[in-house]
């Protein structure tokens, strides 16, 4: 077992890696109440995430024009279901040669009830009703509820790839032109299509906005993350095997590292500025902010950290999301919520999830599966029922 993962056993004290405080400002004042956190601290801890590792929204970002491309009713195991296909048609007024246009689908129980509350995944298209032989789905698992369970595609909102990055919503606003070093990468981009999706539910009864989930799992965990972290609208989030830019710290030695994130394969997700810490002489430990204030920027809502086992997430740094998760706590904790309550890690399947802010490790590999019935009922408890 590599030594970043030995130390892994119920009642044990992971190593100490994370080294800023989310509760001190930049001039080392101790954060004392709500209100200096709001007016201080968050508002510092923004700028320092935007500016050295998602880079800003550009002020003239286009609005988005939603359109109903098709509804139909359907089943999902033998239960009656609406699906919507939605698009999200960003104003290319200003650059006609770049188009932008969001895939989206909600599905919701046909049975005529409203405001309901809406799991939404960073996912991929097609019909959301298939499902494989012998499993239930997630989606099967909110309509059981009488949710609605939505899918939103990333790459339709700005490629995975560093080549796309004069196309796409960044293009768009770049007018084909190469980004500055502060300018957004694909988690925030893709952050920002989830909270025009949530716009669009926001303008439907049948939807209640202010009870919206996003999941994600993977790069689309580190997305999750960001999205939740910079838009205070959403209520919750399932951040599933998200590593490095995602929950777990950048100080830990451990399996993803800074450098496979500014590499060439992925440095697009990030803005040009976090690609400096990863070249010589400067590293991971130059860089003034970690993953657990990130944490911290989504209190005080429901947030629920999840990984997989040691044989099929290790890269994901299993250990490194949970410190972080009981690094941001002490927020959740001043903004008069429970937090994870303990710093010693909890063992696999012993969730920590009495908490607003929750973690869990499942059997299982890199997936968010076996952990969706236990977000779903945090959900439940922490969002639907308050």
């Amino acid at each position: 077992m590599p030594p970043c993962q030995s130390v892994l056993v119920r009642g044990q004290e992971p190593p100490p890696a994370v080294i800023i405080e989310s509760v001190l400002t930049e001039k080392g004042k101790k954060v004392t109440s709500a209100k200096m956190w709001y007016k201080v601290r968050r508002p510092e801890l923004v700028r320092l995430f935007e500016d050295h590792v998602y880079g800003r929204i550009p002020d003239n970002v286009p609005r988005v024009r939603w359109e109903i491309v098709n509804e139909e009713k359907k089943e999902l195991a033998g239960k009656p279901v609406v699906v919507r296909y939605l698009k999200g048609v960003a104003d290319n007024t200003s650059y006609p040669s770049i188009k932008v246009e969001i895939d989206a689908n909600v599905m919701y129980p046909d049975n005529g009830r409203k405001h309901m509350p809406v799991i939404i995944e960073f996912g991929f298209g097609g019909d959301p009703t298939r499902t494989r032989p012998g499993m239930v789905s997630w989606k099967q698992m909110v309509m059981e509820r009488g949710w609605a369970a939505a899918t939103i595609s990333p790459s339709s909102i700005q490629a995975d790839a560093g080549h796309g990055l004069t196309n796409g919503i960044i293009g768009l606003c770049n007018k084909g032109a190469h980004r500055q070093p502060t300018d957004w990468g694909s988690l925030r981009a893709w952050g920002w299509g989830l909270s025009r999706l949530m716009d669009y539910l926001a303008t439907d009864d049948t939807f209640d906005a202010t009870k919206c989930a996003i999941e994600g799992v993977s790069r689309y965990g580190k997305a999750s993350l960001v999205a939740m972290a910079f838009d205070e609208r959403i209520a919750a989030g399932f951040i599933a095997s998200s590593g490095k830019a995602g929950a777990a710290g950048w100080r830990r030695d451990c399996g993803e590292s800074i450098g496979n994130i500014v590499s060439s394969q992925e440095y697009h997700w990030v803005c040009g500025n976090l690609i400096r810490y990863g070249a010589d002489p400067m590293t991971e430990d130059d860089i003034p902010v970690d993953q657990h204030e990130l944490i911290a920027l989504c209190a005080p809502r429901a947030c629920f950290i999840s990984t997989g086992s040691w044989d099929g997430d290790k890269w994901q740094d299993v250990v490194g999301s949970f410190v972080s998760a009981s690094k941001a706590s002490p927020v959740y904790e001043l903004l008069g919520c429970k937090g994870l309550g303990t710093d010693l890690f909890p063992g696999m399947d012993h969730g920590l999830m009495e908490g607003r802010l929750a973690y869990r490790q499942h059997h299982g590999g890199h997936e968010a599966g076996p952990n969706w019935p236990f977000f779903l009922d945090f959900f439940e408890r922490e969002v639907v029922n308050k």
